[in-house]
Order: C-alpha cells, then structure tokens, then sequence
C-alpha cells in the first residue's frame, strides 16, 4: 500500500457515498485521502445517510456535505455542475448495485447521478453489495458498460459480509481505494502510451486457483497475481479491449479492464470460454493441477483416528484446452512457465505439449535471488518455435508493458 503521504497534495477528491453498510468505510477513506494531502469534498445519497450522517463525513473532511439535488443554496449557483467540475477525480463508494444502474442507464434523478452524468474526470467505483447482487447478470452488464465507458474500477474483494453471507462483495479497504487514486491521477496530464493493440480484445488469466476441500480448506498455491494484473493493465493502456479472469487475489482490479473473479479452475475454464472470441489469449495464471475428488461438505476433523483420504483429480488444462480448440483459439495464445529446475528445457516442452504460439518462462525457486512469488520483480524468458529470448531483471510492470509490445509486434508481422 502507498506510504508517500504527500502522493495526494493539493488533488481535490469527490467523494461520493452510496447506501450501503460498507459506507462506514467511507469515513476511513476521507481520513486516509486527507492524510495524502487531498482536499476531499463528500456527497451522501438518501441511502448513505441511513448507515453514516453527514455531520460525521464533514467533520473529518472539513467541508460541508452535499446530498440534496434541489437545495436552494447551492443550486442557485448550479451547484451540481460546479461539483462534477471542480475536482480532480470522483469516488464512489460504496458504489452499490441501485448506483451502477443509474450509472449505466444514464439517468439523473438525485444528486449523486446528476454530478456524476455530468462530470468530464476521472471516475473510480469501489462497489459494495450482497455476493448474489455482485453475481447477478445484470449488475454484471452495468459493470461491463461503465468499464467501456472508461470508468475506472476497484474491488470488490472477497469475504464475509454484513448478513453473514461470504463471497465477492466486500467493498475494498481504504488504503487499496487510496492507491488507486494515486494510480489514476498520477496519469493525469501524461503522454499516452502508443496504442498498439487499439481495436484488439485480450483475455488474460490471473493468479491462482483455490480448489476446496472441505468449506474452510482448500489447495492453492503461492501466486500474488501481480504479473498477470500487470499485462491485463498494460495492455488496456495499449489501446486494447481486455478482460481479465482472476483467482483469488489481494489487488484492485485494474482500471480499464472487465474483471472477472473466479475461485477455482473449473470457473476459470467457463469464464475464459465466454469471454472468447479474443485476438490474443495470456494464461499467467497458477492454475492448480489437482482438485480433490469430492469436497466435504462440512470441515473435516480430526478424531485421533486414521487421516481422511484426500483422493485427487486433475483439473482442466486450461491453456492447452484453449491452444487446441478449432472454435475458440485466439489468433496468438501465450502460456506461462513457472519452474524450479532447467527453466527452458522444461518451457520448451510445454510450448510443444500445450500448442501454444509463446510461453513465457521464469524460475520460480526460493533461492533465485529476486522472489517471484509474491515479488516485484521478474526475470523471464520468451520460448517460441524461433527460439529463446532472454530479458534482464525487470519489474513485473516493465516485464508487462514489453511483452505487451512484443505481442502487438507479432500481431503486426501476421497481419501484413
């Protein structure tokens, strides 16, 4: 998380509060914004106001709160207006189910939508609400027309929630919402990267799967996610229409990108195959290779006795499955190989064994001296049928943005 208390100075920040529990977080968030050097202003819809008052958000932000399309004072000013055009970006959190709706539909029959209709800054949703709400297909298709649309998205992460229901949902914490405001104004006012993927669709993979074995266990592995969430980043900044499917991780969804939280690998498959047709498949993924046979039903105990058989299977090969469908192919499929022993001897193959066009390799061992897993940085190399490519030590970002470049390239070459 973001340390620099100075990374915010002199923005002014719009914070919008929608009506759900998770709005108590909201007064953290102004805090947290304010520490950073944010001038924050706060807008509270008729729902907010059940869960905080605005007495409590404008005693920590120091600023009066807005919450009323048709007051006299402000409007007289157009007061509305002057809010979606002051600051330098808007929050909405908790942006509940009811928000993403008006949102994508366009309308502006309360303050809050009327600002948000009518602001040209960058906006940020950190939504909030019930896993089955989160789920349903239609707050899934308001997300994907906001996304499209080019607001910019965090969360939500997955837990137990207010009802004692658990699942995606939860609004992200403060200090995560913190850091994608500082990601998205750092932007602000920069040169646009070349848009070498402009008018390509992009499915990447991400993290790693979690495969139960009974509801509080489960298999996983040690992925953090950070390099698949750094290509999908990377590439939307290319100009691409990306959608990233990902496992269970501690990031925020990366802006610009239709995000797609999954559990295990059977998931994982299903979502992959609907997001396709796509130009270019990355599976970075850390798929499991094993689920067990049959997840217990309620937590398994020890008794003093004999330890419960823990019978497996093999998952789905995603990649592979993906590499040689006559249907469902992307036009370059790149894999990846995390190893622990003759990194390329073992890359090569897989690049035969799974079909796929790239694997993008990278050692994995605790001794490597960088700590790929869950690190910063990466060391990897591309193993085509041309041959091996080898970069240097990068960051995980930096390691995205040229293998984003080398792929647009490859697609140029195919095309011409």
């Amino acid at each position: 998380m973001s340390s620099d208390l100075h990374s915010l100075d002199g923005r002014k920040v719009l914070l919008i509060m929608g009506g759900g529990i998770a709005a108590y977080k909201s007064l953290d968030l102004i805090r947290r914004l304010k520490e950073r050097g944010a001038f924050v202003r706060c807008l509270m819809t008729e729902g907010a106001q059940q869960f905080v008052t605005p007495l409590s958000a404008a005693a920590l932000s120091g600023q009066p709160v807005h919450t009323d399309l048709f007051d006299r004072n402000t409007e007289a000013e157009i007061g509305h207006i002057q809010l979606a055009r002051e600051p330098d970006i808007v929050i909405v959190a908790p942006a509940t189910a009811n928000l993403l709706a008006r949102m994508a539909g366009g309308f502006a029959s309360d303050l809050a939508s009327a600002v948000l209709l009518a602001t040209d800054k960058p906006v940020l949703l950190a939504p909030a609400m019930n896993p089955k709400m989160w789920e349903n297909p239609a707050t899934q298709r308001n997300l994907a027309t906001l996304q499209r649309d080019g607001l910019h998205t965090v969360g939500p992460n997955n837990g137990l929630m207010a009802e004692a229901e658990s699942g995606n949902g939860r609004m992200s914490e403060p200090l995560e919402i913190v850091d994608a405001v500082i990601g998205i104004v750092k932007t602000q006012g920069k040169t646009e990267r070349p848009q070498l993927l402009i008018g390509r669709r992009i499915v990447v993979t991400s993290g790693p799967t979690h495969e139960p074995i009974d509801p509080v266990r489960y298999i996983a592995n040690r992925s953090s996610g950070k390099q698949g969430h750094a290509i999908a980043k990377a590439a939307a900044a290319a100009g691409a229409d990306v959608t990233l499917v990902t496992g269970p991780v501690n990031l925020p969804d990366p802006a610009g990108v239709t995000t797609i939280h999954v559990e295990t690998a059977d998931q994982m498959l299903a979502a992959v195959e609907a997001a396709l047709p796509s130009d270019i498949g990355v599976f970075a993924a850390a798929v499991a290779d094993w689920r067990t046979a049959k997840a217990g039903d309620q937590k398994l105990k020890k008794d003093g006795k004999a330890i419960p058989p823990l019978a497996l299977v093999e998952n789905p090969d995603i990649l592979a499955t993906i590499s040689k469908s006559k249907a469902m192919r992307p036009q370059l499929v790149v894999g990846f190989a995390a190893e622990t022993q003759n990194v390329i001897e073992n890359a090569k193959a897989k690049l035969q064994r799974k079909g796929c066009d790239l694997i993008v390799a990278n050692d994995v061992s605790l001794d490597n001296g960088i700590g790929v897993m869950g690190g910063d940085a990466n060391r990897v190399h591309l193993i085509s049928a041309d041959g091996t490519v080898s970069w240097p030590t990068l960051s995980k970002d930096d390691v995205a943005e040229r293998l984003v470049a080398h792929l647009a390239a490859i697609l140029s070459t195919e095309t011409q």
